[in-house]
């Protein structure tokens, strides 16, 4: 006989049932609530945070940019003073070297004079008198001992004021090279972002480091030595003056010679310019030659490429030939075709690669004749960038002695002077 089987254990009641159903749904929507929650949370806390990151990102990037703008304007005036005090000393040798020229000039005058008056102690008897030619003679003597006086003196003055002006330029340099590096690190701080590879974690990075200044203290420091340049450039413009005054005349002994210098450096300029036009001219060329052999080896890569696809293709399809099942594995046209395909494919790649490396040597050889271009074109234009500067220096050489005055360049603060083998007393 069946017998009906009843399942063991413990037996729950239909209410008990719906209540375990009615408890599950309860909790999961608890569950879901609190979920609900905690992702609303979320949400409000990314875009309060990212927008806070953001906006703090973007005022330390302004920060940075106007630092940038404060420190350039620095380097900006403190190059500017420099160019202005390395004038201001160019000038101040040059008229330290006239006056000493002068100096120098003055003593074939002293022995002059002097052999003069031994000449006439010779004199005899009544002729020994002290007539207006002696006199003018002891006069002669003691303007020069005068002068020559008052010239050593200038000359000393010269000499410190040129170490002056050096010491101010000393630190002018060391101020601007260390603008210029912040400059350089500022820069690089505000090129980094979240995808810069070079950024990390830093072991106390918000320390305050060693020698550390106040902005103030700063802005002090090259106000001070800007100004204090300026004041040394205002002193030595004076004593160029002073020592321009100290020298009287101009001796036109060497015109002959400054006229055949003349015409010597025109002509070198002349044939500067020449060089210089024709060297422009092949760095011309040879950039536009660099740009036509890129654009091949670009070319050239992209038919590489090209072709390493093909085989790529051809070498699938023989793999995949390789596993037809039996009788079907043959040596059919389509394996010979692949084959070929394949070698000719290769061969092209070959070739490719060749020219490619040959195009790649003579892209070389064509920048490294462009460097050996614009290396000759710079040194050419220095050299003419100096002729000329000598032009506007002899340029001085034709002034007048009678006419002569001092003129102060409003741009470069320096005056106008002769040349120091024509000064004279």
């Amino acid at each position: 006989m069946a017998s009906l089987s009843v399942k063991p254990g413990q037996r729950f009641t239909l209410p008990d049932w719906q209540n375990n159903s009615l408890l599950i749904s309860a909790d999961a929507e608890q569950q879901r609530y609190n979920s609900h929650h905690i992702r609303q949370e979320g949400r409000a806390l990314r875009n309060e945070t990212g927008n806070q990151a953001r906006w703090d990102e973007h005022n330390n990037r302004t920060r940075l940019n106007d630092r940038i703008t404060s420190v350039d304007r620095w380097r900006e005036a403190l190059a500017r003073c420099l160019t202005d005090i390395d004038l201001e000393i160019d000038a101040l040798t040059k008229v330290k070297e006239a006056a000493e020229n002068a100096l120098q000039a003055k003593n074939l005058c002293l022995d002059v004079a002097i052999e003069c008056l031994t000449f006439r102690e010779s004199r005899r008897d009544i002729d020994v008198v002290r007539d207006p030619v002696e006199e003018e003679l002891l006069r002669e003597v003691k303007v020069i001992e005068k002068t020559k006086k008052e010239l050593q003196q200038r000359v000393d003055d010269a000499f410190k004021q040129l170490c002056l002006l050096k010491e101010a330029r000393q630190q002018l340099s060391c101020d601007h090279r260390h603008k210029v590096e912040t400059l350089e690190l500022d820069r690089q701080c505000v090129s980094f972002n979240v995808t810069s590879g070079n950024i990390s974690f830093k072991v106390n990075p918000t320390r305050v480091p060693d020698g550390t200044t106040a902005l103030r203290e700063w802005e002090l420091n090259s106000q001070c030595n800007k100004e204090r340049a300026e004041a040394e450039m205002r002193a030595s413009v004076d004593l160029r003056g002073a020592i321009t005054l100290s020298i009287a005349q101009t001796n036109n002994e060497l015109d002959a010679q400054r006229i055949a210098t003349e015409f010597a450096l025109r002509k070198r300029i002349r044939d500067m310019e020449g060089a210089l036009s024709e060297l422009r001219w092949q760095e011309q060329n040879t950039l536009e030659e660099i740009a036509e052999m890129e654009e091949e080896i670009r070319q050239l890569e992209e038919d590489i490429r090209k072709r390493t696809l093909d085989l790529k293709v051809a070498h699938t399809r023989l793999e995949t030939r390789t596993y037809r099942p039996h009788i079907e594995l043959c040596r059919d046209q389509a394996q010979y075709g692949l084959t070929d395909e394949v070698q000719q494919l290769e061969g092209t790649i070959r070739a490719l690669q060749q020219k490619r490396t040959e195009s790649q040597d003579a892209l070389d050889a064509l920048y490294r004749q462009l460097h050996r271009i614009q290396t000759d074109i710079g040194y050419k234009t220095n050299s003419l960038q100096l002729d000329n500067k000598c032009m506007d220096t002899r340029r001085k050489l034709v002034v007048p002695v009678e006419k002569f005055e001092p003129e102060v360049d409003a741009v470069n603060r320096t005056r106008n002077l002769p040349r120091n083998s024509q000064l004279e007393l």
